[in-house]
Formats: C-alpha cells, sequence, structure tokens
C-alpha cells in the first residue's frame, strides 16, 4: 500500500511539474478595464497558441475577449476572416454583428460610414468602375479614416497598375500627418497618447489597429484577382489591379444606437433588411451613410461627436461572439443568430 501511495504522489507530482512547465511557456492576458468581467484575471494562452505576438506571421496569436464572462483565452489568425462578423470584404460583401450576410455597393470615388457611435467613427472610400451597359457600379473599399477623441488616422490601399506582393500597398496618416511604418513583422507604431496601436501582421500589406478598449481591425490588402474578374465580368483594365482593403472588426461597448452601413446590425433590435435565402442580399442606405470625406462625421444618420462619452445609463450591444448562428457556420446566405 506504501509502494502504491507513493506511486500515486509521485504522478501527481510530475502532472503538476508538467503543467507548470507549459504554462511558464505561455503568456498571460489580462483585462484592464474595469467594467470587464475578466478585470485583473490572469489567463493563460493555450498550448496551440502560447503568444499573442508570434515570431512566425502564419502562426495563430492567442487572444482573450474581455468582453466575454468565460474569461478564456483562444487562438485566431491575426488576418481578417471574411466569413465572420463583422467583415467587409469583395465587393463590398458584409457579415453583421447579428451574423447575416448583405451587400451594400455604395459608389466608386465616394465615402460611407461603415460605423458611428458618439466616441468612434469608421468611413470608408469606395473605388470602383461601371463596365458599359451595367446600372450599378463594381466597389470595393479602398480606404478607413478613424475618428475618436481629437484624432484622426488613416489607412489606404495604394493604386497600382499590377500586384506584387513584395511590394507594401498600405499608406497611413495620424491627425493628417503621413506615418511611416517600418516594413517588417510586428513592427509596431503607437499614438502618444497611446489611443491608437497599429502593428503589422506581415512585413506587408497586412496590420492589425487597435483602439484600446474600443476596437480592433484587422485589414489585408488585396488586388482582384483574374479569377474574381472571370467569374463577375468587372472588365477589370489592364493598368489598374484594384487594389483594396478586407476588414475584420471587433468592438468593445459599443452604444446601443451606434450607427452606420455596418455598425447598425450590433444594434439589439435591429431588424436586417437583408433577404433570407438570396445569394446576394443587398441593402441600400447610401443616402444616409454617405459623408463629404474620408475623416468627417457629417453623414445624416451620423451620432459620433468629437467629444464622445457613452452615456452610462445608455445599454450596450450585445457580445455576438456568444451568439449561436446557424447556417452552416458563417458561409451562407441568411444567417440567423440567436441568444
Amino acid at each position: 500500500m506504501d509502494i502504491l501511495g507513493s506511486n500515486k504522489s509521485f504522478w501527481i507530482a510530475l502532472l503538476i511539474f508538467v503543467l507548470a512547465a507549459v504554462q511558464s511557456e505561455a503568456e498571460t492576458q489580462v483585462c484592464y478595464s474595469k467594467s470587464s468581467p475578466c478585470f485583473l484575471k490572469q489567463v493563460y494562452c493555450p498550448k496551440e497558441c502560447p503568444s499573442s505576438s508570434p515570431t512566425n506571421p502564419k502562426a495563430k496569436v492567442c487572444y482573450l475577449n474581455c468582453n466575454s464572462p468565460i474569461c478564456k483565452a483562444e487562438c485566431r489568425h491575426r488576418k481578417p476572416n471574411c466569413n465572420g462578423p463583422g467583415s467587409a470584404c469583395l465587393d463590398p460583401r458584409f457579415i453583421g454583428g447579428d451574423g447575416i450576410v448583405f451587400y451594400f455597393h455604395g459608389r466608386k470615388n465616394e465615402h460611407f460610414s461603415l460605423v458611428s457611435d458618439p466616441n468612434l467613427q469608421i468611413n470608408a472610400r469606395f473605388i470602383g468602375l461601371r463596365p458599359e451597359g451595367r446600372s450599378r457600379d463594381y466597389t470595393w473599399i479602398q480606404a478607413l479614416g478613424l475618428l475618436f477623441d481629437s484624432n484622426s488616422f488613416t489607412l489606404e490601399a495604394t493604386p497600382s497598375a499590377t500586384w506584387d506582393d513584395e511590394v507594401d500597398h498600405l499608406k497611413f496618416s495620424y491627425n493628417g500627418e503621413e506615418l511611416i511604418i517600418p516594413e517588417s513583422h510586428l513592427s509596431v507604431w503607437e499614438s502618444q497618447e497611446t489611443s491608437i496601436r497599429v502593428e503589422r501582421t506581415t512585413s506587408k500589406n497586412s496590420v492589425l489597429v487597435t483602439l484600446p478598449e474600443v476596437a480592433e481591425i484587422s485589414v489585408n490588402v488585396v488586388p482582384v484577382t483574374k479569377e474574381d474578374d472571370k467569374i463577375h465580368n468587372y472588365q477589370i483594365p489592364s493598368d489598374n489591379c484594384f487594389a483594396h482593403l478586407e476588414v475584420q472588426f471587433r468592438f468593445y461597448g459599443l452604444s446601443s444606437n451606434v450607427e452606420g452601413v455596418l455598425g447598425r446590425t450590433y444594434q439589439p433590435d435591429f431588424k436586417n433588411p437583408a433577404k433570407a435565402g438570396v445569394a446576394m442580399p443587398v441593402v441600400g442606405g447610401e443616402y444616409k451613410y454617405k459623408t463629404t470625406s474620408l475623416v468627417s462625421a457629417d453623414c445624416l444618420a451620423c451620432v459620433f461627436t468629437q467629444a464622445g462619452r457613452l452615456d452610462q445609463m445608455d445599454s450596450t450591444v450585445l457580445d455576438y461572439g456568444k451568439l449561436d448562428c446557424t447556417g452552416n457556420a458563417f458561409s451562407g446566405n441568411g444567417i440567423v443568430c440567436r441568444k
């Protein structure tokens, strides 16, 4: 019996040692917002993704959702997931905070509000073309403009005749001044007030923009491919590859009155007009969300204020990461999400 007892103690001690060794190699994530259910809790990263800044640009990263009551770190890719909620890719194909797929075409060479909240404004510049005989423009998101506090930030895909993976097609500005971020994996720029952080997730054409406790924006620059051109008959000219942005947003504590092409889908009682079961459900609203520039908040539905502060009595939107979405994950048409 003594031998059995000592063997059992040995294996328990060994297991504790192994677990401690695994955890010592993993980062810990901490939420510093007092409103977070995970406030000041130390959460270990999974062994599958032990770091939030891996040296391998293709590796998954450790992520902790500070708005979730689960307080468990998870693995995710750093590039936008165009089939996930909060994404805007292609000829703009959106997946709303409610999980529903919809298209918003806007117009080429014009600006539209994607998100407008008292403390955050996100606009997009659309580029595109209209082949002869078409009734509307083919459009893509070419640039984003952010307004927060009294600051502005822009990022855009620079025009190019042909696409080259070895050339960086991203351009940045902060408060109207051009911003240079060195072309290297994990190269980081942060504002003096630490109100915005931009990190290259690959050496070229991919970044993660973070506004602490407000939003995260994953961005990737891509061209219109010859395959897409052939499938959709865009008739892309030989002197322009229409470099554009793939983006995915993650928001923290939006107000219940949030507006914008994408923002309104985060309203708790929003009824999405996109028709379920339609292959390409298009929604309108150009007149409501058009802005005069990339960094203005003058659309008819915009609610951003420069001194934007959320009313403490205002309820915040649901954490859509906890919704059960049917319809083969985020793969198709008319996805429905339930609490």
